[in-house]
């Protein structure tokens, strides 16, 4: 007797959705339609294309502006798919689609639920000095991140990690994620999990405004906005001398500066950014006024400045 194939509808985004899309394929999944985004020409795009995977597999892919356009619930209606998966896409799904899945509808969320509900969990989780977060796989509510669990992945945030380093280890917690859980999906014997809100966090999302850097704070929560923010994000940044600096690269220094004015300075030919605690970021790697500098061209700024 042939096995009906089991079938699934798919929104999807960015590295999580790619891995996530090939996830499904390997195990079987037979997928009907694609709902992705447009990429947006202002933003820097560093991750995988959803669509060029699509179109190599043949896949039928739209990108519809609003998931809550009244032709995409007729058109998944039509498919009646078995489930429908959410992998980094990025609008919350409206409760009457997602009732369109016979056997449930899914999210792959960054962060080790019910810690960091909403948007950006990786920048929030480093900004906020985390030792660990990971990726889960959970039912989707009318609330954002909200359903029961189905199945976890922890991975380290290491000292020095930035969040474009955290959403690459995030991305094959996610496959490790949903490749050990689809099986009991498709076969229904999955237990889940309850998702206790009380006991978690939710955060919004972030603007570029937010990475700019107080040189006031502690040198422990400079590094880490600079971390949150690295490149290719849009970095965190500060204006001194009458110039704009977004910091690239850089490390948590040894040198004891609790005799300079915080901010910039060159100490022996290094660059350094002094903090409110006398601690000091040692910078790797500046730009100012969208160019690399060195500490040589840097001295000669402050030398100009004053």
């Amino acid at each position: 007797m042939t096995q009906t194939p089991t079938t699934a509808v798919v929104f999807a985004y960015h590295n999580v959705g790619v891995r996530s899309i090939k996830t499904l394929l390997a195990r079987g999944v037979q997928i009907k339609l694609v709902v992705t985004h447009e990429d947006n020409p202002a933003e820097t795009i560093w991750f995988d294309s959803v669509a060029a995977l699509c179109k190599e597999h043949g896949i039928e892919t739209i990108t519809p502006a609003d998931p809550k356009n009244p032709e995409l619930s007729a058109r998944i209606a039509e498919i009646a798919p078995d489930f429908i998966f959410s992998f980094y896409y990025r609008h919350m799904l409206p409760v009457d689609l997602l009732a369109l899945a016979k056997r449930g509808a899914y999210n792959l969320h960054g962060s080790l639920l019910p810690k960091y509900r909403g948007r950006v969990p990786v920048n929030w989780a480093v900004l906020h000095g985390e030792t660990e977060t990971g990726a889960t796989l959970h039912e989707m509510a009318a609330k954002p991140d909200a359903g029961a669990i189905i199945a976890q992945t922890a991975v380290p945030i290491l000292p020095d990690d930035t969040a474009y380093e955290i959403f690459g280890k995030l991305t094959v917690a996610a496959e490790q994620t949903l490749w050990h859980a689809l099986p009991r999906l498709i076969d229904g014997s999955f237990v889940a999990l309850p998702n206790n809100l009380a006991a978690g966090s939710y955060f919004g999302g972030r603007k570029p405004e937010d990475g700019r850097i107080d040189w006031n704070q502690t040198a422990n929560l400079v590094y880490n906005l600079h971390r949150a923010v690295a490149p290719p994000y849009p970095g965190a940044f500060f204006e001194q001398f009458g110039h704009h600096f977004i910091i690239e690269k850089a490390r948590l220094s040894d040198l004891s500066a609790a005799n300079l004015p915080t901010g910039l300075h060159v100490v022996d030919n290094v660059i350094f950014g002094v903090c409110g605690d006398g601690r000091a970021l040692r910078i790797i790697e500046l730009r100012c006024d969208g160019k690399i500098v060195s500490a040589e061209e840097l001295r000669q700024l402050t030398d100009t400045a004053t």
